[in-house]
């Protein structure tokens, strides 16, 4: 029997810059290859900084205070910075929320896409290029030349997003971590990033953590789902199971509350507060209201 590709064991962690709070509460989840599972919650949740943690770029105001995180049977929380750096990009990947913000205004789409290929997999210029071309081309990018010779802000935001979902595929990692990818992009376009994602994940046979607070987009996209309120694990299994027969309150609520396809006319149900103040009991945590 293999051992999954990511296990993050007991994972809690704390905030020092808001006084020592809990934001990660004994955390476990596994990750199979190729399987694509989403982080699921509201703001808050925790999704986020699982996600950082396991990519190394936690802000330093947060701890992590017990807990592991094997990727591969390599403890990613006690590898030296430098070791870190040889599978972030490589290894494990990021596509990142913001395609305004995450690609550099002042280069051309090209030395972003080919920095990574001669840095870590020692390419040339002359093939680096060749290989951003067919990157380009995978992601469904029309007229690649020109778009290589391109700054950012000559782009579109669904272009931009491409892009970014180009380079995260680039050095043929085992696991892409993608923070809710389609946040800024109109329905449309999210609808086709994300049909995107899922084929180049199918075509290399890629790992996703997929970050997202929609239950929408876990339905079209991920094979597990893991639902967090307050950094706790809250629900968790396989997406049709979960979504058609979900076990807590908070999760059944949760899927109550979104719009219907089937009942367009049907008026959006809140979760009650009682649900709120339930989960707060069960995790311990002092009363919000909200």
């Amino acid at each position: 029997m293999t051992s999954p590709l990511l296990s993050i064991a007991g994972l809690s962690a704390v905030s020092d810059r808001d006084g020592g709070a809990l934001i990660l509460r004994d955390v476990s989840l596994t990750l199979e290859r190729g399987e694509v599972r989403g982080l699921v919650g509201e703001s808050g949740a925790g999704k986020s900084t699982i996600a950082k943690a396991l990519l190394g770029i936690l802000p330093r105001s947060v701890r992590i205070t017990t807990g592991s995180i094997l990727f591969e049977n390599r403890g990613l929380l006690t590898l030296s910075a430098r070791e870190l750096r040889g599978i972030m990009g490589s290894e494990i990947s990021l596509i990142p929320q913001d395609p305004q913000t995450a690609l550099n205004p002042g280069r051309r789409i090209e030395a972003q896409l080919t920095d990574g290929l001669r840095l870590k997999r020692g390419m040339s210029s002359r093939d680096a290029r060749q290989r951003a071309l067919k990157l380009l081309d995978e992601v469904h990018i029309h007229n690649p030349e020109r778009v290589l010779r391109a700054y950012p802000h000559e782009l579109s935001g669904g272009m931009r997003q491409r892009i970014l979902i180009a380079a995260a595929f680039a050095l043929e990692p085992k696991l892409v971590v993608a923070d809710e990818p389609t946040t800024a992009l109109d329905v449309t376009v999210q609808k086709q990033i994300l049909r995107l994602i899922r084929g180049l994940q199918e075509a290399h046979g890629t790992a996703v953590i997929f970050v997202t607070h929609d239950l929408g987009v876990v339905a079209q996209i991920c094979d597990s789902v893991t639902l967090l309120y307050a950094g706790k694990v809250i629900e968790e299994g396989r997406t049709s199971d979960v979504l058609a027969h979900p076990q807590h309150i908070y999760t059944k609520s949760l899927v109550a509350a979104g719009p219907r396809y089937d009942r367009p006319d049907a008026g959006l149900t809140p979760v009650p507060q009682a649900v709120f103040d339930q989960l707060r009991r069960e995790i311990g945590i002092a009363k919000e209201s909200r």
